[in-house]
């Protein structure tokens, strides 16, 4: 893998028809602040090769806006993303990554902030990126790292839906 892409689903219902948390659809914002992100990362060229999405429906709902502009990209959903812990998302990214070029997992924080942080903390990263991170990762937000032949991940983007209006 020579790019991770990490994106947080977009705003989503504070309820479900169900009553679970699992069930949350996305809200309207949600949809557009993804379909947003998603142009901006598809103008530079930052398109996944294989996505790993969690099974949840917000998920799932956010993977199929990003699919538009995405069509090649292969999409394998994963129940165990779910709220996936850091170490359980990298590990399904380390393993899925290893034979493609660009993977995107499209999740759930807190798991996704923190192993971003973890990314940045780990190789050297300038304060000023670590201090935006961990200050905020927004609904429907991506951080693009690049990976080099040793595995060390160096920051190559931070997209904010709301900065992108």
């Amino acid at each position: 893998m020579q790019r991770l892409i990490l994106f947080r689903h977009g705003d989503a219902k504070r309820d479900s028809e169900s009553g679970d948390d699992f069930d949350r659809r996305l809200s309207k914002e949600g949809r557009e602040e993804t379909a947003r992100v998603a142009a901006a990362l598809a103008d530079m060229g930052l398109a996944p090769d294989i996505a790993l999405v969690s099974a949840a429906v917000r998920t799932r709902e956010t993977w199929s806006v990003l699919s538009d502009a995405f069509p090649k990209a292969r999409a394998r959903f994963e129940d165990e993303l779910y709220l996936a812990e850091p170490d359980r998302v990298r590990q399904a990214a380390e393993k899925a990554g290893a034979d493609c070029g660009a993977l995107m997992v499209v999740g759930h924080n807190p798991g996704l902030q923190e192993l971003a942080l973890a990314l940045l903390i780990e190789n050297g990263a300038a304060t000023s990126q670590i201090g935006k991170v961990q200050s905020r990762f927004p609904t429907g937000s991506a951080a693009v790292f690049l990976i080099d032949a040793n595995g060390r991940a160096t920051l190559d983007g931070l997209f904010y839906p709301k900065d992108l209006r």
